[in-house]
C-alpha cells in the first residue's frame, strides 16, 4: 500500500515530529514554513501586494535592469508581419513558418523570422491547488510563485505589454474559479498579487477531502478558450496532478508561445532522515505513517521522484513547450536569467544562411 500510494502520485513531505500537524494546516513539511518569513507577514494587509512589489522592484527587478540592460524583448515573442531573417528550423518551431522554397534549394528545413509586434500580451496559468501550498525551507512554491509572476508581469507590462491571467483553485476548490483580463500597468499588476494572494487564508480553514485532487487539464481547457489571440503563456504549476493534461498543453502550444515554469522543493526530491514521521496529501487529507530511518524506504522514494521527473520532462519535451524549472532555494533573479538565456539560445540561428539565398528570399 505505501509503495503503490508513493507510486500513483508525488507523496507529500513529511512533518518534522511524529505527531500530527495541527488543525488546519494543508500541508506537512519538517518545519512550519514562511511563518516568520517578513513577506509573508507583509502579505497580511491591504498594502500587501504593494509593499511586497515594491521591495522586488528594489532587489530584483533593479538587479535584472543591470545585467539585461533593458533587453526584455526575449522574454516574449511577437506574431509581427515583417520578414527579418531566415534560419535553420529548430525543435519546437511554428511549422506555419517553414519557407519550403529555401528548405527545397538547401535540403534542410529553413524558417521565416519575423519583425515581433512592439505591443504583445502575456497570459499567467496558475496552478493555486494545495500541493502548491509548501515548501521546506524559507520558501513554500506558493510564495515563489508569487514572486516570479509579480517579476515577470511587472517587467512585461512596464514596456507597454499586457498582462492576463486564468487562476485554478483560487478559492480553495479544485476548479477555474477567476479569470483576470489582460491590461497593462502597475495595478494590473498589483491586482494579479493580490488575487493569487487570496488562496492563503482560504486553504488554512479548508479540510481536504477526496474530490480535492488537481486536474491541470481543467485550467488548460478553460484557458483554450479564454485566450483567443496569440500570446505568451506562462503555466506556472508544480505539476501533481491528475493526468490528462498533456494533450491540451500541447494543443495550446500549437497556437500560443507556451513556456512551463515547474515549481518543485528539494524535499519532493529526497528524504532526510527523520525517524518516524506523518506524511500527509495536501489535497485529499490521506495521512500515513512511515519510517524515514529505514534507507531502502528512502532509496525508493528517491528512485520513483527520479521516474516521475523523467516521465514529467518527457510529457514537457513531447508537447513543445520550454521548461524552465523554479525551486523553492532558488534565487528569483538567478531564475528569471536562466530564462532569458534559455530564450536567447532558442532564438539563434544553427548556422548562417548563405547571402545568396537569403536576398533571394
Amino acid at each position: 500500500m505505501l509503495f503503490g500510494l508513493f507510486k500513483s502520485r508525488a507523496p507529500e513531505p513529511p512533518h518534522g515530529n511524529s505527531a500530527d500537524p495541527p488543525p488546519g494546516r494543508p500541508k506537512a513539511g519538517p518545519a512550519p514554513s514562511g511563518g516568520s518569513d517578513p513577506r509573508q507577514r507583509r502579505s497580511v494587509g491591504a498594502n500587501g501586494a504593494d509593499a511586497l512589489l515594491r521591495e522586488l522592484e528594489w532587489t530584483v527587478i533593479r538587479r535584472l535592469d543591470g545585467l539585461l540592460q533593458g533587453d526584455y524583448r526575449t522574454l516574449m515573442r511577437g506574431s509581427g508581419l515583417d520578414l527579418a531573417d531566415l534560419r535553420e528550423y529548430q525543435h519546437h518551431d511554428d511549422v506555419r513558418h517553414i519557407d519550403w522554397n529555401v528548405t527545397a534549394r538547401l535540403q534542410t528545413p529553413h524558417v521565416r523570422v519575423f519583425t515581433e509586434d512592439r505591443e504583445m500580451a502575456a497570459w499567467f496559468l496558475l496552478d493555486l491547488s494545495p500541493s502548491v501550498d509548501f515548501g521546506s525551507g524559507e520558501q513554500r512554491k506558493s510564495q515563489v510563485l508569487l514572486g516570479f509572476v509579480a517579476v515577470l508581469s511587472r517587467l512585461i507590462s512596464r514596456h507597454g505589454n499586457r498582462v492576463g491571467a486564468v487562476l485554478y483553485g483560487s478559492r480553495g476548490q479544485p476548479v477555474v474559479d477567476a479569470v483576470l483580463p489582460a491590461r497593462g500597468g502597475r495595478n494590473q499588476v498589483l491586482q494579479l498579487m493580490q488575487m493569487i494572494r487570496r488562496p492563503t487564508a482560504l486553504l488554512g480553514n479548508k479540510t481536504p477531502g477526496k474530490d480535492g485532487s488537481t486536474r491541470l487539464a481543467d485550467l488548460l481547457r478553460a484557458a483554450t478558450h479564454t485566450v483567443r489571440q496569440r500570446c505568451t503563456l506562462f503555466v506556472v504549476s508544480d505539476f501533481i496532478s491528475e493526468p490528462g493534461w498533456e494533450q491540451p498543453l500541447g494543443e495550446l502550444a500549437r497556437r500560443h508561445d507556451v513556456v512551463a515554469v515547474r515549481l518543485l522543493d528539494p524535499l519532493e526530491l529526497n528524504l532526510p532522515d527523520l525517524g518516524l514521521v506523518t506524511v500527509r496529501d495536501a489535497e485529499t487529507g490521506e495521512q500515513l505513517l512511515v519510517d524515514t530511518h529505514d534507507s531502502g524506504f528512502r532509496q525508493r522514494f528517491a528512485r520513483i521522484a527520479a521516474q516521475r521527473e523523467a516521465q514529467l520532462r518527457e510529457s514537457l519535451t513531447r508537447a513543445g513547450v520550454d521548461t524552465l524549472e523554479l525551486a523553492t532555494d532558488d534565487d528569483l533573479a538567478d531564475a528569471v536569467l536562466r530564462f532569458v538565456d534559455m530564450r536567447k539560445r532558442r532564438a539563434q540561428p544553427r548556422r548562417p544562411l548563405p547571402a545568396h539565398l537569403g536576398a533571394r528570399a
